[in-house]
């Protein structure tokens, strides 16, 4: 039996318990995004806002998260990974608990708005704690499925908590409920998460980068939300699409010759890594897919309550976390990503094809849960393993911002699949309708449906071309079950695991 009061031991258990701390942080901030929809009816009738204004409470968070995601994981690589993952759940608990307790729409928004922005810092901050922790690749292949199974599975998660929260107690604490987390995750963090020591010169912040790429990103994802809205041939959707173009444009030429960039260029060139942004952003087009129809097609086709609906998302959500162990622990330390990834968009492609065949006498045992258990095995493949692929290697100088970029991708890809796949849902419901009118009132249930149908056909080619850009880019790779090198990922040593910064 091992000394379990040796250091290496205790050295080991720290880095476990670091885990559960920064998975609570993890799950704070995925679940936010959806945990809030559910409670989204109720809060308009509390706070009498209109139908108009209800999107802005999900768009104000969306907004402030994902176009302040890199300057959130720049800022840890300035200050210490320790600082800003506190600063970060403290920031997200204050504004969530003024969500909770906002009088009026205008206080809610403000709040969601200040939740993303600090939302930006600990998210990316979160998976750099992680990535510099972990670096035995045995044990950094549990961690990463964990942490990867939370970014899969946190919003059926959230809309699970949403449904219960809702239905059982009171709209507003589904934002308290980020209160709760938050001071377990500080106490945790103050007392486990280690403070590395800085070597080298201070690294500077790229202040032209850090407003190219904010602004850039901010009017990307406004304007694919703006396209939800008023459409995609409003003048204010294709004016900030196409000025987030040129903004990223000018931000990747000004990386090219800064002193100091936000985003060294070779953190996306590598083949690897941006085969891993690849399959996050597209898992993240189609997991919306997932959530947003299935939980449309599950309350109004077979009537489920909230609560319920919540429930009926618990075997997906069993299935993508068996397949994060078994994958990260067996099947990516002998055959790699490059094989995980491309079998999981497969699975993926079955899954979705599987919903295409629901109709309006479908139940939920013969035509939902089959697909739902393909698509939690689907998703629990892909995202452990490309999180991971992400950060391996990652400079340690740039374990921030390289993290960031993991979160943009999985925060875009979600823009990018709100926008289109509600787009074509509701073309296609119209266009059903308004062919089939001499059907009568059975006609709407069709339609509906139909326009479900559509999303999850775009969603399976979503998941077969990430197969064939994931089998392209990632290169073939084994971990091996050492250490991975020092320089490439700094090891925590027994000083460096001191309680203050």
């Amino acid at each position: 039996m091992p000394d379990i009061s040796s250091p290496t031991d205790h050295a080991a258990r720290r880095r476990w318990w670091t885990l559960a701390v920064v998975a609570l942080a993890q799950l704070m901030v995925v679940l936010d995004s959806t945990v809030v929809n559910i409670a989204l009816p109720v809060a308009q009738r509390d706070l009498g806002f209109s139908d108009g204004d209800r999107q802005w409470i999900v768009t104000a968070y969306s907004l402030a998260f994902g176009s302040l995601l890199l300057l959130g994981g720049r800022i840890s690589d300035l200050i210490g990974r320790k600082r800003a993952f506190i600063i970060g759940l403290i920031g997200f608990a204050l504004a969530s608990a003024l969500g909770g307790a906002a009088p009026d729409l205008g206080v809610l928004i403000a709040a969601r708005a200040l939740q993303g922005a600090f939302g930006a810092l600990l998210a990316p901050t979160a998976l750099a704690v992680l990535a510099t922790t972990f670096t035995i690749p045995r044990e950094r292949s549990r961690a990463f499925g964990v942490f990867g199974a939370l970014a899969g599975a946190g919003g059926a998660i959230g809309l699970l908590l949403g449904g219960y929260l809702t239905q059982y107690a009171d709209w507003r604490w589904n934002l308290y409920i980020n209160d709760v987390i938050a001071v377990v995750a500080v106490i945790g963090a103050i007392a486990l998460v280690p403070a590395i020591a800085r070597s080298g010169p201070r690294p500077r912040l790229d202040a032209p980068g850090t407003l190219l790429v904010s602004a850039g990103l901010f009017a990307l994802v406004y304007g694919f939300s703006n396209a939800e809205t008023d459409s995609w041939s409003a003048p204010l959707t294709w004016g900030m699409l196409t000025a987030s173009g040129l903004l990223l444009i000018a931000f990747v030429l000004w990386q090219r010759r800064a002193a100091h960039p936000l985003l060294p260029l070779q953190i996306v060139l590598d083949r690897t890594r941006a085969g891993a942004y690849v399959a996050i952003l597209l898992a993240g087009v189609s997991m919306f897919g997932i959530f947003l129809f299935v939980t449309y097609y599950l309350e109004t086709n077979l009537k489920l309550s909230p609560m319920s609906t919540g429930l009926a998302f618990l075997p997906m959500i069993g299935m993508l976390v068996l397949a994060a162990q078994l994958g990260n622990n067996l099947f990516v330390p002998r055959f790699g990503a490059k094989v995980l990834v491309p079998i999981g968009m497969t699975l993926g492609v079955v899954g979705m094809l599987l919903l295409t065949r629901l109709d309006v006498h479908s139940t939920y045992a013969g035509g939902v849960l089959p697909a739902l258990l393909i698509l939690g095995t689907a998703m629990g493949t892909i995202m452990p393993s490309s999180f991971q692929s992400a950060t391996l290697r990652l400079d340690p100088r740039f374990a921030g911002v390289g993290s960031a970029m993991t979160n943009t991708s999985q925060q875009v890809g979600g823009s990018v699949g709100t926008a289109l796949l509600n787009t074509l849902v509701a073309g296609a419901t119209t266009a059903y309708a308004t062919s089939h009118v001499a059907e009568g009132a059975s006609v709407t249930a069709a339609a509906a449906i139909h326009g479900y149908t559509v999303a999850f056909w775009v969603c399976a080619g979503v998941f077969a071309g990430g197969a064939v850009l994931t089998a392209l880019l990632f290169r073939r790779h084994r971990l091996a079950l050492g250490r991975i090198p020092t320089a490439a990922v700094p090891t925590i040593t027994a000083s460096q695991q001191v309680v203050a910064h």
